[in-house]
């Protein structure tokens, strides 16, 4: 007997080779030992002799959030070392140099907001990136990350959400509640011949757990994940690990986009002049 297995379905990486890199130009720059600023479309790198030593991104809460949202560092005290110096990396040195905070709790806070800024950083762009070298990036204080391992972590997270849910419009889109008449899930979006999700409708409902429910509760129609992470203070991509699992499971969708409007009608140019109107007209001017 012949077995046939369906394939999975393929992981939305923008490069296909399994042994490519995610980005041909962090990877010369990191043989390079570059220092200076890698700018792309979802976030900012910043190098120092190769090495990743910060990142940020408008997709992922900076690491005064992380640091002040659950009471680890005072807002005050965030606040004083920022205006101290130019730069969110530079603020957390200040803050570790004076004591303020224990060397591990800030070393840890730094690699989680940078994993997570790095992973949107390195997304799937529409335009190149660009890089500005500088001599400001340093390997300070606080731990750096070498470019492979950054970008084998972004690959295992892709992996992990697409596993969860393969269809990623829940991650930019603002959210809302499923159905509540229905309480039906969005249509499959990796078609009904995908196992793996054929199986997650088969298999019955997990009950939503506190962590997920945080997230549901901030759910309105207007909020995306990111609105969302940075109103709870957790990282982004563990965000959308719940994001993922509340819209395989049916409870949340992406809003749906309104349509575009239609196109005005195109000008009409009247070429046949109005007859009745140029007779009066006429009449008009041979009684004067």
């Amino acid at each position: 007997m012949t077995v046939v297995s369906t394939p999975p379905p393929a992981l939305p990486v923008r490069d296909k080779g399994a042994g490519r890199a995610l980005s041909p130009m962090l990877t010369r720059l990191a043989e390079e030992r570059a220092t200076g600023v890698l700018v792309r479309e979802h976030g900012v790198l910043h190098l120092a002799e190769g090495r990743v030593v910060h990142a940020e991104s408008p997709l992922a809460p900076g690491l005064d959030v992380l640091l002040t949202a659950h009471g680890t560092l005072a807002a005050t005290a965030w606040q004083q070392a920022a205006a101290r110096t130019t730069g969110p990396l530079l603020a957390a040195e200040l803050l570790l140099r004076s004591g303020v905070l224990p060397t591990g709790a800030l070393e840890l806070c730094h690699l989680d907001a940078l994993y997570d800024a790095g992973y949107f950083a390195l997304a799937p762009s529409s335009t190149p990136g660009r890089f500005r070298y500088d001599s400001t990036p340093r390997l300070g204080p606080l731990p750096s990350v070498p470019v492979v391992a950054l970008e084998r972590e972004t690959l295992r997270r892709r992996l992990l959400l697409h596993r969860l849910w393969p269809d990623p419009a829940a991650d930019t889109a603002p959210l809302i509640r499923a159905d509540p008449a229905t309480g039906r899930a969005p249509a499959n979006p990796a078609g009904p011949t995908t196992p793996g999700i054929r199986a997650a409708r088969a298999a019955p409902a997990t009950p939503v757990t506190p962590r997920q429910r945080a997230v549901l509760d901030r759910v309105d129609g207007v909020r995306t994940a990111a609105d969302i992470a940075r109103n709870l203070g957790r990282q982004a991509f563990h965000t959308l690990v719940d994001v993922r699992r509340l819209t395989a499971a049916g409870e949340i969708a992406p809003a749906p986009t309104a349509p575009a409007p239609p196109p005005p009608p195109p000008y009409q140019v009247t070429t046949d002049p109005d007859i009745a109107l140029l007779k009066r007209l006429r009449d008009a001017l041979e009684a004067l």
